[in-house]
């Protein structure tokens, strides 16, 4: 069920879709050409593609959408699903939510575009629905380097480090402690300067659009479940299974996803281009539209 609303935010209307009994909110512009369903990264929302949904709309009709968890959609607790109470922060979750977005509000195959952990959740979706995908892009895909499966080849001390700090942040006081030194706006502040390479391209509107879901009941809740999340699908594991085409951009300045391992999918069959982004972070959709917007409109109209 899609009901609009009459908040503006950045010049487009939100809409809001219940999904198991909670509320997803989401955007859409464009009236013509295929769908394309986009998602977001880890702690981000919709809005992080502010700088892309009105340019792609020109030639698609376009979905912003916010996953379970962030943005401005419901943050329940984390737990064994029960619709409209608690759902399981996992990449099958969110995959499950972006099929069913695609069923009910876009009713048709679309291309599925994110950024960081979103691109784990749009593979998960194709591969376990692929009637619903009809390519994917993915724009500095998370390389899950804490992962269980990955901890052998890290150095000792992230061996070691990383398992220790989740079963600190499990102890609720020292994980809401955390959290909330995290949700500060000098602390969001410091991380994208560290993501972005140009600086210029965060702002306080970006802090702020990041900032205010953590205000939320709950925020605080989904962020200490997905760090304590190591288990799951790798890209590999994905990207092998992948029944559509894929598109993979790069910025190749990303201080966590190095560009080196990210060049390795190139192996897949399914991957038909790699596009490194030279002078380029984490959230390339973001800091560098000017060039994410052309390369996703061509490959779009390019597939048919």
């Amino acid at each position: 069920m899609a009901v609009t609303t009459s908040t503006e935010s950045t010049a487009i209307a939100t809409q809001t879709w219940i999904w198991q009994g909670f509320p997803i909110t989401y955007q859409t512009q464009g009236s013509e050409g295929p769908a394309v369903v986009m998602v977001h990264g880890f702690g981000a929302s919709l809005y992080h593609w502010r700088k892309n949904l009105p340019v792609l709309a020109s030639t698609c009709r376009v979905y912003a959408l916010d996953l379970i968890g962030f943005g401005g959609a419901a943050k329940p607790a984390p737990g064994p699903l029960k619709p409209g109470e608690q759902v399981e922060y996992t990449f099958e979750t969110w995959g499950q939510q972006i099929v069913d977005f695609c069923r009910e509000v876009v009713r048709e195959p679309a291309f599925l575009v994110a950024n960081s952990i979103g691109c784990i959740a749009i593979m998960q979706a194709a591969v376990d629905n692929p009637d619903i995908a009809r390519g994917v892009a993915l724009l500095n895909c998370t390389l899950r380097l804490l992962h269980d499966r990955r901890r052998a080849t890290q150095p000792w001390f992230k061996r070691l480090g990383a398992p220790l700090l989740q079963r600190i942040l499990r102890q609720k006081r020292i994980g809401k402690a955390f959290f909330n030194q995290i949700a500060r706006a000098e602390t969001v502040r410091k991380i994208l300067l560290k993501a972005y390479a140009c600086k210029d391209a965060v702002t306080d509107e970006l802090v702020d659009l990041l900032l205010a879901p953590a205000r939320d009941a709950g925020a605080a809740e989904v962020f200490l479940a997905f760090t304590g999340y190591s288990q799951g699908p790798l890209p590999e594991d994905l990207l092998e299974a992948l029944p559509c085409p894929a598109l993979i951009l790069w910025g190749e300045d990303d201080p966590w996803e190095p560009i080196a391992l990210g060049r390795e999918f190139i192996k897949f069959p399914q991957v038909k281009e790699f596009i490194p982004l030279a002078g380029v972070g984490h959230c390339p959709q973001d800091e560098a539209p000017e060039q994410v917007n052309p390369i996703l409109q061509e490959w779009i109209l390019g597939q048919g």
